[in-house]
């Protein structure tokens, strides 16, 4: 390896040129090379478990936990499931070059808004190999050339897709380069890349809190990103009884390791008396670990007792933080407290109390009567995402195909000029 400030340089200077390419790409041809990537996965079915067996190897040999093993795990079902994704992702609308709010302008002109690429794409992630082929269908049906460096426990694992990736984009035609993965793991590649500015127009990290705190205060570059998941359902005492235990049991109990999954309910202390007893049942049933406040634990004595650090806390496991409210007005003032910004839902039959919750609530996702667990780009019809964005510039919630584009005015004349 040359030395990583000349090698990341020259991976740039190579994306900057790929990217152009991309932006005169049609649809067709992105495509083609994410069908032709798709087949070259499944085609290369046996080299991609070889290559996996020596990163589960090292692994092992490493003491990683069981958990990461698995995320870290390759096996003819998932590769299917790599390749089925990027069909899906051929499959979607191509958001480039859409033309919206075209308008006659009273000099004559028409202006209007054109969906461009944001051009080079960074992406910083750990552990799981499928977000290699995801991210790379995800940047190329966008118009992006994509620099993607993954975690060095999957290199090998890394490369042999992005074989496959370069096989699907030469027999489409388009450039090798419009897709890069890193191939040091040395980390200092990844302090370049986010240093970039005259190569790369955003970072995308995925994975631990701490990775993405590193990005975020490190990047000369703009991060698209999320920290936490601290996401909350809040009962409210005109809630509809049944709704509220269906939304509050599968908001955190349906799966525990993700960002959208519910940590703290928050509960009106006029119903609280009559559905935490059945949610407590359930919630024990299932293996969850309560804690609660001082009236939830009037109401539940079997549970813990919370404490400030609790209502902080992305537990992605299954514990549970409950707090007892008076009403509307201090359930909105917890979550804009501790809520991360991710996904906020309210369960109530109550117009006004749904509207003002919607209004005021101030995150990536708002609902109303809906399990947190929704907060995602298949379910919002948006097909594959890249991660969920608690930021608000320039996207939020689900990053999917239109958030990783950007817009620019188009003006339509006739030889006008101004007066």
């Amino acid at each position: 390896m040359t030395d990583i400030k000349e090698y990341m340089q020259g991976v740039g200077r190579r994306a900057k040129a790929a990217a152009r390419a991309l932006g005169r790409a049609d649809t067709g041809a992105k495509n083609a090379a994410l069908q032709a990537m798709a087949d070259a996965l499944q085609e290369s079915a046996a080299s991609l478990v070889a290559a996996n067996a020596k990163d589960l190897q090292a692994g092992k040999e490493s003491g990683l936990d069981a958990a990461m093993l698995d995320r870290l795990t390759l096996n003819e079902q998932r590769i299917t499931l790599m390749a089925e994704g990027l069909r899906q992702i051929a499959a979607l609308a191509d958001p480039v070059g859409e033309i919206n709010g075209l308008k006659y302008q009273p000099s004559g002109i028409q202006v209007g808004h054109m969906r461009v690429p944001l051009g080079v794409i960074g992406i910083i992630y750990e552990s799981r190999p499928n977000v290699t082929a995801d991210s790379a269908g995800l940047c190329l049906k966008s118009g992006n050339a994509a620099i993607l460096r993954g975690g060095s426990e999957a290199i090998h694992s890394n490369k042999a897709i992005a074989t496959c990736i370069q096989v699907g984009l030469s027999r489409a035609g388009l450039p090798a380069d419009a897709v890069q993965v890193i191939d040091t793991t040395d980390r200092a590649a990844v302090g370049e890349l986010i240093r970039m500015k005259e190569y790369v127009d955003v970072i995308v990290p995925r994975g631990g809190k701490g990775l993405i705190e590193r990005i975020s205060n490190e990047a000369k570059v703009p991060v698209i990103k999320h920290l936490d998941g601290i996401c909350h359902v809040y009962i409210d005492d005109k809630a509809d009884y049944d709704k509220a235990v269906k939304v509050a049991y599968n908001a955190k109990t349906q799966r525990y390791g993700t960002c959208n999954t519910m940590e703290t309910l928050l509960v009106a202390e006029g119903i609280a008396g009559r559905v935490l007893p059945e949610l407590g049942r359930m919630y024990r049933e299932a293996g969850v670990e309560l804690r609660g406040c001082a009236r939830t634990r009037d109401i539940l004595p079997d549970s813990k007792i919370a404490t400030e650090e609790d209502w902080k806390t992305e537990y992605l496991a299954p514990i549970l933080s409950i707090r007892v409210v008076v009403g509307l007005d201090e359930a909105i003032d917890h979550i804009q407290t501790y809520s991360s910004a991710h996904t906020d839902s309210i369960v109530t039959e109550d117009f006004t109390r749904a509207r003002r919750f919607l209004r005021e609530v101030d995150s990536g996702s708002v609902m109303v009567n809906a399990s947190t667990r929704l907060a995602d780009g298949f379910e919002y019809g948006l097909g594959a995402e890249i991660g969920i964005s608690n930021d608000k510039l320039h996207v939020r919630g689900p990053v999917g195909l239109e958030g990783l584009t950007s817009q620019k005015f188009v003006v339509l004349g006739d030889g006008h000029v101004r007066k």
